[in-house]
């Protein structure tokens, strides 16, 4: 049975994601010249992307599982750009320009999202402890 801490569990790590991809997409933006995501369009574009790649990366695992072993590591790779692939079809809010930039754009966005990822819940728990010894 789920409760109110699954659910809330699961928010968090929903936020969590969502900021990661953000951010990672927002870096690849910073530092690669042919890549673009319009302010306007940036939610939605961030929101396909991680929809996206939350259904798309077990079955690049799972196919990576039954077929190649060897190909496991990069399936979060390959979930990134079939993620930036997918948006940039389905938004106005990314585009990316040559194939140099989309090989460029699928390891900052995945690294960046991965360091994000890893770094944002130190910083929710170090604020929730502190919160909660306020109290």
């Amino acid at each position: 049975m789920v409760d109110g801490e699954d659910v809330i569990r699961l928010l968090i790590s929903a936020m969590i994601y969502l900021a990661a991809n953000a951010i990672g997409l927002l870096v690849a933006n910073a530092i690669l010249e042919d890549v673009s995501i319009d302010a306007g369009s940036f939610v939605t574009a961030v929101v396909i992307f991680t929809v996206v790649e939350v259904v798309i990366q077990p079955l690049v695992t799972q196919v990576a599982m039954r077929h190649s072993r060897a190909l496991l590591g990069s399936s979060a790779l390959v979930a990134t750009l079939i993620g930036l692939i997918v948006t940039s079809l389905l938004s106005d809010g990314l585009s990316i320009q040559g194939a140099t930039a989309w090989v460029l754009t699928t390891v900052v966005v995945w690294a960046a999202a991965l360091v994000a990822g890893l770094v944002l819940p130190v910083f929710l728990v170090k604020k929730a402890a502190t919160s909660a010894r306020q109290r």
